[in-house]
């Protein structure tokens, strides 16, 4: 019974990891697009803001269709915005 309940303990502890690196993931995404879509913001954006908004709203879908992926494919994800985010400042 012990050795059972370490077994839980274990997948819990895996399943609280893998949602707050989701949570990171959507947090992250939301702010930046919400920054973004800023009206003030909105009528200053180059063509580079323009991809790192393209990336977000694809991030979001990501998101969307993909919300049982494991842990490591969300930090993947994460990993694959930052070169992009970047371009903010």
């Amino acid at each position: 019974m012990v050795q059972e309940a370490g077994k839980y303990e274990s997948r819990d502890e895996e399943h609280k990891k893998k949602l707050e690196v989701k949570n990171a993931l959507e947090n992250y995404t939301y702010n930046i697009r919400n920054t973004t879509k800023d009206e003030n913001l909105g009528e200053k954006l180059t063509p580079v803001d323009k991809k790192i908004e393209d990336a977000i709203d694809e991030a979001i879908v990501w998101l969307d269709t993909n919300h049982l992926a494991k842990g490591d494919e969300f930090k993947d994800k994460m990993k694959e915005l930052f070169p992009i985010l970047k371009l903010l400042g």
